[in-house]
């Protein structure tokens, strides 16, 4: 089973949708996110705000930040692996992630 990592900057709250300027690539990751839950994958959300043990507990992660400070984040990881670092997924980019995610069962996500 896939297991997918996202490690997001400072916010204000666990999701980032929060407020007046909603950033529409948070969203559309949020909406992926629990679309992939659904379907069966395990997927963990961190906030550097809320949750800043989980960024030092992960190696990979520890070392990017150590590396390219704040500038690193969002950072989406799939099963260990960096897919996206430094901003949020593109849509043709959460298309492939969605595919990779769930093999053959990615037309079910509609």
């Amino acid at each position: 089973m896939k297991t997918i990592q996202v490690y997001d900057p400072p916010m204000c709250c666990a999701t980032g949708v929060c407020g007046t300027g909603i950033d529409p690539d948070v969203v559309n990751l949020s909406s992926m996110l629990t679309r992939l839950v659904r379907h069966g994958i395990v997927v963990q959300r961190f906030n550097l705000a809320q949750q800043p043990q989980a960024f030092a507990d992960n190696p990979l992660v520890k070392n990017l930040l150590e590396k390219d400070g704040k500038a690193a984040l969002p950072l989406l990881i799939m099963d260990g692996k960096v897919h996206v670092k430094g901003r949020y997924p593109s849509n043709a980019e959460r298309s492939d992630i969605v595919r990779e995610a769930l093999g053959s069962a990615a037309e079910t996500l509609t």
